[in-house]
């Protein structure tokens, strides 16, 4: 069974669960995989830049944020910011007599917060892995849903076990998720690294 949109993700869900009363709350079985799948899953696909203004100690994070990767003040040069723990950011602005070009950064709540405080206006960029776009009826695929429906699909298996009382297929759901999420950082991190190798066919000569 072909699984590449959100219909047919539906469909393949019902029929692998071989349940026909769970209509209602198959979407939440959805929302639930993607949750888990940016939490597990790193591919270069879900790597995003976000530039900003900063000019105040605290800032606001892109709201499908997981992960930070680097976070930088742009200018030439580019000037890396160090992340510490919030603790250690209390500490460290102590350490400061007033503002400054900010040197480090930590993580508040659903913001960042730099140190020392900005003493201008700092034109900042913030690479990180984004959240996995959510699919409904108005978006109904995205990069993951077309190269691994398998992944999706065993994500969502697992999030029905609340409905599945003590069935037997949820190890082997749960082996073939992690086994296609550790698929896909595998394939991301050779790619990265430039340690995937290329095969080439030779062309046949006239």
């Amino acid at each position: 069974m072909s699984i590449s949109n959100y219909s047919e993700l539906k469909s393949a869900i019902a029929d692998w669960l071989l349940r026909t009363d769970l209509t209602s709350v198959i979407p939440s079985f959805i929302s639930m995989a993607e949750a888990q799948i940016s939490r597990d899953v790193r591919d270069r696909r879900m790597v995003k830049r976000a530039t900003a203004e900063i000019d105040t100690e605290y800032s606001q994070i892109p709201a499908d944020w997981q992960e930070t990767i680097r976070f930088e003040l742009l200018g030439t040069p580019v000037a890396p910011l160090s992340f510490i723990s919030p603790s250690k950011a209390s500490e460290k602005k102590a350490q400061f007599v007033g503002s400054g070009k900010p040197q480090y950064f930590t993580l508040i709540g659903s913001g960042i917060q730099v140190v020392p405080a900005p003493d201008d206006t700092y034109q900042s960029e913030l690479t990180y892995y984004a959240k996995i776009d959510a699919l409904s009826d108005a978006s109904p695929t995205n990069w993951l849903l077309t190269y691994a429906p398998d992944v999706y699909l065993y994500a969502c298996l697992l999030q029905a076990s609340p409905y599945l009382d003590n069935d037997e297929r949820m190890a082997t759901w749960s082996a073939l998720y992690q086994r296609g999420v550790d698929g896909i950082n595998l394939l991301d991190e050779r790619a990265s690294t430039g340690s995937a190798k290329l095969s080439m066919r030779a062309k046949p000569m006239a």
